[in-house]
């Protein structure tokens, strides 16, 4: 919401500054996101009176101007323009200021042989607008050497203001003066309605044909038809408040239209009423029906769409914008004017399925003043008859205007309770009278009746904010919290805690977070085992992302394959986020996904790089694992991966028949259908499935218990079935002698001719540690037999000569 100073001060009584007002603006909750000072830019420019304007010696489109600044000598300067003549005034740019519209620094130069000492601008270099084709002209009363900010206003500070989608009552500068006046920075100027007696009735009236169950879709329009007015030109105090804002002045009836628009925040709208074919009606559109609107765009309407009809075609877009063949022009002669009330959710709706965004939508959607529909036509009315003359008809109007009065109870000690400010009832009274409420009553309760531009105030925590809002959150006291109070428990769940904890781990491990949609498209979700019906979007906001993910892989292959088409082959991906398997709540899985593709690094003089692999998958799914507290030692790795991932290359870590992470070289048809070249890998971690840890009084760490005795450590190597997983193997080991045992590790493979076909030679060191003596020679042998044994015995090994 733009607005500047001066128009503040239409409504506003005060003699505040704008930093001043800025402040308190913000306090009130309307967040001041800029204030212009445009007179800043301009300070270097003057009004300036051409002496002299004579052609140019050496070029036929070029004149020497010899300008007045009311300093002295008259200033030589070179000008191109064409209506630049003797005896005009103009804006003068002396050397070396610097000129807002084009952002150069103007210098002294020397044009075809011609000394030139400045410029006189156009309303492009002065950023004032597009216009090039000559000079500004000012008025022959412009005081000459006066800086040219002052002279033309624009000296008045700008206001660009954030306003939240409950206070539509400030999407206008009335409103906001309301707010201001009621914090106490000025006293607010009274809102006189003049009514405009209609001296003939209106050959056009409003109609109404809405379903009876829709009747709120416009319920109550006003409308006065205008005879014999001339459209021309807005006057200059209009189209400067326009300009300001950035509107572009168009001609003085939409003009009207678009300052009441800001200033009152009530949008209005005209007809060309020569071009309406019988009365206008309020009704849904017809499956099909197209509109050309005022911005010059055609759109296809639906059958809840609310629309303004005559007997032929529709002519506007409840709330949202009127159409190219009714508006008005400079040969408009005869305009119905149209005050209405439409469904803020109908017009939310229609503007967002029909992509328009206009000023009239953002605020109807937002709820207006049900009452404004009538003292907004007789707001209209008197400009239209100040600024284009003709005579207005009397008022015709269809429906009724919607209740809107409610009766509220504040009990003032609930100030206090809610607020944390403890303020005499008189003072609570004033700030709710300030802001247009009735208030009744003295005593402990006060019966309060919000204004009708209030829809936001719904009950008595409404009216405890804005009492504490007006008189300002900053004087609420701070108070210190009582030391015997108990602190409150943690806000952040196990699962929040392993969701951040997961995205450190992988990112020190090299990868790159990614966040995604949680939709895929239904063709990526088909090699991801598909998605059942229930989890198909009614209502996707794009074509392509049309159900909820079943896994979060496809989203990361098909962003590695984007990243593959710019030249970035070599990448690691993860995020970590919900993914679904059905539409209940049990369905939604937190999972931390890893994507890895292309090489393990650049090219290097000392290390090769090589092509990622299911073991490097493999690495990250088990580093993740083990930070997180999984009891990976008892960690089982089966070889039963999801159909997405490469059999023979993949496999899952299970505990029990719970699964907590699968990983593996992911299936080439799958790269192939999305697009991926080159090798890729990822793993799949069920932050979920991981076992939460028990709860204990004590420490959850068993204390340290450091042996005094030297620790032993013996390698045994294995003759086993090629298909014999060596994770079997190690498990045996394990369980042969676990008083001694601390640690198993493989360190060696080999399958080769050197042995037998359809076996493989497993290599393991094992540490023996004791806690109450040295072992003997004896003792180890008894313990290798023990281990020997167990590893024939679970896995047909036996030990390599």
């Amino acid at each position: 919401m733009k607005f500047t100073l001066g128009w503040l001060k239409d409504h506003l009584d005060t003699n505040a500054d704008a930093a001043a007002i800025a402040d308190r603006l913000t306090k009130l909750g309307l967040e001041v996101e800029s204030v212009e000072d445009r007179s800043r830019d301009l300070a270097p420019f003057r009004v300036a009176y051409v002496v002299e304007a004579k052609p140019h010696p050496n070029a036929d489109r070029l004149r020497v101007c010899m300008i007045d600044v009311g300093e002295g000598a008259p200033i030589q300067v070179v000008c191109g323009a064409p209506n630049a003549r003797t005896g005009m005034k103009g804006v003068f740019a002396p050397a070396g200021s610097h000129i807002p519209g084009t952002g150069l620094d103007l210098k002294k130069g020397n044009i075809r042989g011609v000394d030139s000492n400045g410029m006189l601008c156009s309303a492009r270099e002065m950023g004032l607008g597009q216009d090039h084709d000559g000079i500004i002209e000012l008025p022959a009363d412009a005081p000459v050497g006066q800086p040219f900010a002052k002279v033309m206003g624009l000296d008045d500070p700008l206001f660009d203001i954030a306003i939240t989608a409950d206070r539509a009552d400030c999407l206008g500068v009335r409103g906001i003066a309301r707010d201001l006046a009621a914090a106490g920075l000025g006293k607010l100027k009274p809102f006189a309605v003049e009514t405009i007696a209609g001296s003939f009735d209106s050959p056009v009236r409003w109609q109404r044909d809405l379903p009876a169950n829709a009747q709120d879709a416009c319920p109550y329009v006003v409308g006065r038809y205008f005879r014999n007015v001339k459209n021309g030109p807005s006057p200059q105090w209009l189209k400067d408040r326009l300009v300001a804002i950035g509107l572009r002045p168009i001609s003085a009836l939409v003009d009207i239209t678009n300052y009441v628009t800001f200033d009152l925040g009530r949008p209005l709208h005209v007809f060309d009423a020569d071009k309406l074919d019988g009365d206008p009606t309020m009704r849904f559109a017809r499956t099909g029906e197209e509109i050309l609107a005022l911005d010059g765009r055609s759109y296809r309407l639906e059958g809840d769409m609310t629309v303004i009809a005559d007997r032929k075609a529709v002519h506007g877009i409840g709330g949202i914008m009127g159409g190219e063949h009714s508006g008005c022009t400079p040969d408009t002669k005869n305009v119905f004017l149209e005050v209405a009330l439409f469904d803020p959710k109908r017009t939310a709706a229609t503007g967002r399925r029909l992509g328009i965004e206009s000023d009239a939508r953002y605020r109807f959607e937002r709820g207006l003043d049900p009452v404004s529909a009538e003292w907004g036509a007789e707001i209209a009315a008197k400009l239209v008859r100040e600024l284009c003359g003709g005579e207005a008809s009397r008022v015709v109007s269809a429906g009724a205007m919607p209740e809107w009065r409610r009766k509220l109870s504040l009990r003032t000690s609930r100030i206090f309770a809610l607020g944390g400010l403890d303020l005499p009832v008189a003072e609570s009274k004033r700030i709710l009278e300030a802001l247009g409420c009735e208030v009744t009553g003295d005593g402990q309760t006060l019966a309060v009746t919000p204004p009708s531009w209030r829809a936001d105030i719904e009950g008595e925590a409404d009216l405890v904010e804005e009492v504490v809002r007006v008189k300002g959150f900053d004087e609420v006291p701070a108070v210190p919290l009582e030391r015997e109070t108990p602190l409150p428990e943690p806000a952040v769940t196990l699962g929040q805690r392993r969701a951040q904890q997961a995205k450190r781990i992988l990112a020190s491990r090299g990868l790159l977070e990614a966040v995604t949609y949680s939709f895929t498209s239904s063709a990526a979700a088909s090699f991801f085992g598909g998605v059942k019906p229930e989890l198909m979007l009614a209502n996707p906001i794009s074509a392509d992302l049309d159900v909820m993910r079943p896994s979060i892989l496809p989203n990361l292959v098909m962003a590695a394959a984007r990243n593959a088409a710019r030249g970035l082959s070599d990448l690691g991906l993860f995020e970590v986020g919900p993914q679904y398997a059905d539409a209940t709540p049990e369905g939604q899985a937190l999972v931390a996904t890893g994507l890895r593709v292309g090489q393990t690094g650049p090219r290097h003089w000392r290390d090769r790089p090589r092509a990622v692999d299911a073991f490097d998958a493999k690495a990250d799914a088990l580093a993740l694992l083990t930070a997180l507290g999984a009891p990976v030692e008892n960690l089982q790795v089966t070889a039963d991966a999801p159909a997405w991932y490469h059999p023979g290359q993949s496999g899952q870590f299970r505990l029990g028949p719970t699964v907590l992470a699968r990983f593996g070289a992911l299936h080439p048809r799958v790269t192939k259908g999305l697009d991926l070249e080159g090798a890729a890998v990822a793993f799949e971690v069920m932050l979920d499935t991981i076992p939460q840890p028990k709860a204990k009084a004590g420490p959850q760490r068993p204390p340290l218990k450091a042996s005094a005795y030297q620790p032993v450590e013996r390698d045994f190597a294995f003759l086993v079935a090629s298909d014999v997983p060596a994770d079997k193997l190690i498990r045996a080991v394990k369980s042969a002698e676990k008083a001694l045992i601390q640690s198993v590790s493989l360190f060696d493979l080999y399958e080769g001719d050197r042995i037998e076909a359809g076996k493989k030679s497993v290599a393991i060191s094992v540490t023996l540690q004791p806690s109450d003596r040295t072992l003997t020679d004896a003792e180890i042998e008894q313990v290798s037999a023990k281990i020997v044994a167990a590893v024939t015995k679970a896995t047909g090994a036996v030990l390599r000569s």
